[in-house]
This record gives structure tokens, C-alpha cells and sequence, in this order.
């Protein structure tokens, strides 16, 4: 029986394992405690969700969104004055220091990903944090064929970023600061919008959220996949009314519709009567 329930929450333990390894690791390397602290507290706050999920707590993944999102953009962004948005990654690589953003896109959003696919857009993205409860978290019209602006959104903040060092300009931490918190006002603008306009809470990690550029090819090989199990499924087709990525987890390969939009949110799960998933 003990064994049976430690294999239960299995999962749980391997996520904080994982999120505790990379603390220790970074802690010890850079030689900094800040970094124990971060990443053991997201491992915790993850692992927390993942128990609540299990225990089928209904908002397990709201409280993780709250958990991590509110500490990322209240504490690290707003009292730290880190910009965790893209252009603080590009700061940071220009200046050739492995600090702040360029350690959380190497983990949540470019070698993460590897693990646990697109799980920051389901769990710590605190854009998606605001979005998710607006009252169309399922889409009401067919998914547009516009996911092409993100790449523009991606080079903008590029040549954004490109265009401040080629000029030389003075103060761009300060600058960095600023455009966090005018990047945030911005995104949720657009994402409110287009929620309602598209009748699509996640209209804008679709079609204008740079961040995908990373977390899309990465994801393709996650290890941590929604699954199927054919001899269960009586194709009703509940998890694509619920999906709102538009992702047919009932396909196994990774070619699958939208699969690279999975975000693990895991409402495919609850949702099958058949417990195929």
C-alpha cells in the first residue's frame, strides 16, 4: 500500500528533485545563495501543484500560476528590478553574463522544455496567469492562421535590444526596467483584447507571445507528454472541446495536431470519462 501511493506522487518528487538539483548546482557554481532560494521555491510551488492535481484539487494549477507568476513578476521584476521578459534575456546575452533571465530562459524555456515541454505557459508565465481567468478559457471559434506574428513580436524585441548597445546608449539597466514594465502593460493589453475578441483566453500565447519561438521546437521532443491509451478512448472527442491549445492528444506521435502547443494543463485529463489520458 505505501508502496502504491509513493509511486502515486511519484512524479511530484521527481519535479522538486529536479528544480532542487539545478538550485544546488547554480548555487554552488556562482556562488550565490539567491539561487537555492529561486529555484527551490518554483520546485516546491510545481511539486505542490502536482500534489494537488493528484489529489484532484480543482484549481491545483491556479495555485501554481499564483505561486510562481506573482513571485516572477512582483518580486524578481517590480522589487528586484529584473526584466524576466525577453529583452532581459537578450540584455544579458549581449553582455556576455550567465545571470537572471539568461538562467531562467536557459531552464524554463530553452533546455526545460526537453522535460517538461510548454509546463511554463500552463504553470509560471504570469501573462497567462491574468488571461486564464478571463471567462473564455475554452476557445469559442476555430484557431486562426496568424501564429506567424510571433516571430515578428521575437525580432522586434531583438533589434529592440540590438539597437540600444549599437547606439551606446547610457543607463540600459535602467532602460531594461522600464521596458519590463511597459512590455507587461502592453501584453496584457493585447491579451485581454484578443481574448475577447478571438473568444480565446490563450488567443495570445497563439499568435503574438515571443517566448514560443524557444519553447515550440524544444517541446516537440518533451519528456513529459499527455498520453493516450488507445484501448480506453471512445473517440468523443471531450478532450478537443476542452483543449485550449487545440493540441489532439489522442494522437501518441509527435507530429500530432498543435502538439507543440501542449501546455500540460491537464484539462484533458480531468475531463475524459473514460480516464484514457
Amino acid at each position: 500500500m505505501i508502496m502504491k501511493q509513493m509511486k502515486k506522487y511519484a512524479h511530484c518528487l521527481f519535479i522538486l528533485i529536479v528544480f532542487e538539483t539545478v538550485a544546488v548546482v547554480l548555487w554552488l557554481t556562482k556562488k550565490n545563495l539567491f539561487y537555492l532560494f529561486n529555484f527551490s521555491y518554483i520546485g516546491l510551488s510545481i511539486s505542490l501543484g502536482m500534489f494537488l492535481f493528484t489529489r484532484k484539487y480543482r484549481h491545483a494549477r491556479r495555485v501554481v500560476q499564483l505561486l510562481v507568476g506573482l513571485y516572477m513578476l512582483v518580486y524578481l521584476g517590480l522589487i528586484c528590478r529584473e526584466n524576466m521578459q525577453i529583452e532581459g534575456f537578450w540584455y544579458y546575452l549581449f553582455t556576455g553574463v550567465f545571470e537572471a533571465a539568461t538562467i531562467h530562459y536557459a531552464v524554463a524555456k530553452i533546455f526545460g522544455p526537453l522535460l517538461f515541454g510548454r509546463g511554463w505557459c500552463g504553470y509560471a508565465c504570469w501573462t497567462a496567469m491574468v488571461l486564464d481567468f478571463l471567462p473564455y478559457k475554452v476557445p469559442e471559434q476555430p484557431r486562426k492562421k496568424i501564429g506567424w506574428i510571433r516571430y515578428i513580436t521575437f525580432a522586434l524585441s531583438l533589434i529592440f535590444v540590438s539597437a540600444l548597445f549599437l547606439a551606446r546608449v547610457g543607463k540600459i539597466e535602467e532602460i531594461m526596467f522600464y521596458a519590463f514594465i511597459i512590455g507587461n502593460i502592453a501584453y496584457y493589453g493585447i491579451g485581454i483584447i484578443l481574448a475577447f475578441a478571438f473568444r480565446d483566453n490563450r488567443a495570445f500565447c497563439k499568435y503574438i507571445c515571443p517566448i514560443t519561438v524557444f519553447l515550440k521546437p524544444m517541446s516537440r521532443y518533451a519528456l513529459l507528454r499527455v498520453k493516450c491509451d488507445p484501448d480506453k478512448c471512445i473517440h468523443c472527442g471531450k478532450c478537443a472541446r476542452v483543449c485550449p491549445m487545440d493540441v489532439d492528444v489522442t494522437d501518441n506521435s509527435r507530429n500530432r495536431k498543435n502538439g507543440t502547443e501542449c501546455i500540460l494543463c491537464m484539462e484533458c485529463v480531468k475531463n475524459c470519462p473514460k480516464g484514457a489520458l
